[in-house]
C-alpha cells in the first residue's frame, strides 16, 4: 500500500504508517495528515498546526535572539549564568526527591546547594567538577509518574514546545514548589523564566537547526526525540545515549 500521496495543490499527505516521500528535486513539500502517525498522538494535525506557529516565532524572535545572546555573552560567562539558575532550582529538586521517595538523593541535593550557593559563590561555579554532589534532575513531572500518573496525549504547547497533559501541570506545580520563587520579586522570576529559555534554545542551535533542515518529517522527529529523552528520564530505558538524528520520516533500511 502507498505510504504517502500527492494531493492536488502539491502538498504532502501522510498515511497512518508516518512514511513520507519527497519530490523529484529531493524537497519535501508541507505535510498533511490524514490520520495520526502515532498512537500517542491522537491530535497531531492539530499539533503540527501549532508547531507551524512554534517555527515561525522561532524564526522571527527567539532564535535571533538566541544567536545575539551567544555572539554579545561569552562561554564563560553563559555557563556561570547557567550554573546560577540551576543552583535556584535546587530546592524544587529536592522536594521532588523526597517526593518520589528519594530521601537520600533529596539530602544531596541539599548539601550540593550549600555548597555551591557559598563556596561556588552564589551558584556560579559547580563544584561538582571538585568532588562535590552531582547535579540531579527531578521535577514534578517525574514525581507524577511515580505517583502512576499516565502520560496522557503528547501535546504541542504554543511557544513552550512539546509535552503532555502530565508534564505539563508537572511543569506548572514545579514552580510553586521552589521556596525561593517566593523570596524573589515576580518581575524577577519571569526574568529568570526568560533567560532559562534563551539558554536552553542557545545551547539547541545547531540540534534544531538540523532537525528542522535534514529531516524528511520534522514534527516526527521532534516528537520521537523529545519521548525518548524523557523516556531516559523517567527511567523507562536503559539507553544513556539519545540518536540525535533518528529521522522518524526517513525510508527503512533494506
Amino acid at each position: 500500500m502507498a505510504a504517502c500521496a500527492q494531493s492536488g495543490d502539491g502538498r504532502q499527505v501522510v498515511a497512518a504508517n508516518g512514511r513520507v516521500a519527497s519530490d523529484a528535486a529531493g524537497n519535501a513539500p508541507p505535510v498533511v495528515v490524514t490520520a495520526p502517525t502515532d498512537p500517542t498522538d491522537p491530535y497531531e494535525a492539530a499539533n503540527r498546526r501549532v508547531l507551524d506557529f512554534n517555527f515561525a516565532v522561532d524564526d522571527a524572535a527567539i532564535r535571533p535572539a538566541a544567536v545575539l545572546y551567544r555572539n554579545s555573552i561569552g562561554n564563560w560567562t553563559r555557563t556561570r549564568i547557567r550554573n546560577v539558575l540551576n543552583n535556584l532550582n535546587e530546592p524544587a529538586v529536592a522536594a521532588n526527591s523526597l517526593l518520589q521517595g528519594r530521601p537520600l538523593e533529596s539530602a544531596q541535593t541539599v548539601l550540593r546547594f550549600v555548597f555551591n550557593s557559598t563556596a561556588g559563590l552564589g551558584g556560579m561555579f559547580d563544584l561538582e567538577q571538585f568532588g562535590g554532589p552531582p547535579r540531579l534532575e527531578r521535577d514534578f513531572g517525574q514525581t507524577l509518574h511515580t505517583w502512576g500518573l499516565p502520560d496522557g496525549p503528547y501535546l504541542m504547547v504554543p511557544v513552550l514546545g512539546p509535552s503532555n497533559p502530565r508534564e505539563l501541570t508537572g511543569s506548572v506545580v514545579n514552580g510553586f514548589m521552589n521556596p525561593i520563587n517566593y523570596f524573589i520579586p515576580f518581575g524577577a522570576n519571569i526574568g529568570r523564566g526568560a533567560v532559562e529559555g534563551l539558554d536552553t534554545r542557545e545551547r539547541n542551535i545547531e540540534t534544531l537547526d538540523e532537525i528542522r533542515n535534514g529531516s524528511l518529517d520534522s514534527y516526527a522527529r521532534l516528537r520521537s526525540l523529545w519521548q525518548q529523552h524523557r523516556d531516559a528520564q523517567l527511567g523507562r530505558v536503559t539507553s544513556d545515549s539519545i540518536d540525535v538524528l533518528d529521522d522518524p520520516g526517513a525510508p527503512a533500511a533494506r
